[in-house]
């Protein structure tokens, strides 16, 4: 195991370096030709065998190369535990704590071949980057604007436009497999963030429910089940994605655990009716304050 044997910091070059040039091989010469055609040819059988065909190659070398690079630079995982049985032909709904660009990293790497292909809810502004927005957009990850408050106030109308999306992502992915990622959150934790939102929770920040109510409205009976996920990161003096990268967060504890999705709040109106959007977020609540206290234990008295 080269972690052995260099400093953190190069170990953490290392994974960058050659992450980035893993990405333009796969990304770049192999998947990049395809997004082109798909976005060309606007003809949605050929879209569609196109989009099967870059996923398939996104999930088995993109995300495949990065977990070799991993166990090459950083040694085996051991804090990955999924008390699951799960199924790639079914379709999932992950719902996760946030508090680094690492935990997407993770949950590729944790859930690799056990379910189909994550879809995160990105930032629109991450459209952007060279290649990988590209790329993001034409694997149909959804993009989300977020406008300030004082935007939503001027015009009540955006606080609508990630709803639509919701909306249009639920609608396409409504009749075949699909794992829909969720941070519930809205954003990467962190102390301040806590503390200025005058959060209820010692390591998280609150809840954000009316996103994942309508995506439940649209797809919840398609969903196999929840699996809930608790990220732990081991302390370090490093932010926790060089941290990532430098190899020191091979015992990150990742716990899963399968929840069935309630029935009775699969279908309902989050936005007009007062009585239901109360019962979804006294749920929401409920499994984030038992997060809350997952972490509580795990962490001792240090901040996530």
């Amino acid at each position: 195991m080269i972690r052995r044997h260099l400093p953190a910091a190069l170990i953490g070059v290392l994974t960058g370096t050659a992450m980035i040039l893993w990405l333009l091989l796969s990304a770049g010469l192999i998947l990049l030709p395809l997004a082109i055609l798909k976005t060309l040819l606007p003809v949605p059988p050929l879209q569609r065998w196109l989009l099967r065909a870059m996923v398939w190659i996104a999930g088995v070398y993109w995300v495949g190369g990065n977990s070799a690079i991993y166990t090459a630079l950083h040694g085996p995982r051991s804090g990955y535990r999924l008390d699951a049985a799960l199924d790639p032909q079914s379709s999932w709904l992950i719902v996760s704590n946030h508090q680094s660009w690492a935990d997407i990293l993770i949950l590729f790497d944790a859930f690799r071949g056990r379910v189909p292909f994550p879809r995160f809810f990105l930032k629109k502004e991450l459209i952007w980057i060279p290649l990988v927005g590209f790329l993001c957009w034409a694997l149909d990850m959804p993009f989300m604007q977020r406008h300030s408050r004082a935007a939503v106030a001027a015009n009540p109308n955006l606080k609508n436009e990630d709803l639509e999306t919701t909306r249009r992502f639920c609608e396409k992915y409504r009749q075949q497999p699909i794992t829909v990622v969720n941070f519930v959150e809205g954003t990467r934790g962190s102390a301040a963030k806590r503390i200025a939102r005058q959060s209820p929770y010692a390591h998280l920040l609150r809840p954000k429910s009316a996103g994942l109510s309508f995506m439940l409205n649209a797809m919840g009976e398609q969903f196999a089940g929840m699996i809930d996920v608790t990220l732990v990161y081991q302390a370090a003096q490093r932010p926790k994605i060089w941290s990532f990268l430098c190899g020191e967060q091979t015992a990150v504890e990742l716990q899963a655990q399968l929840l069935p999705l309630p029935a009775e709040l699969l279908h309902g109106d989050y936005a007009d009716d007062a009585a239901f959007r109360e019962r979804f977020q006294h749920w929401v609540n409920q499994l984030w304050a038992q997060k809350d206290q997952t972490l509580s234990q795990k962490l001792g008295g240090r901040a996530a």
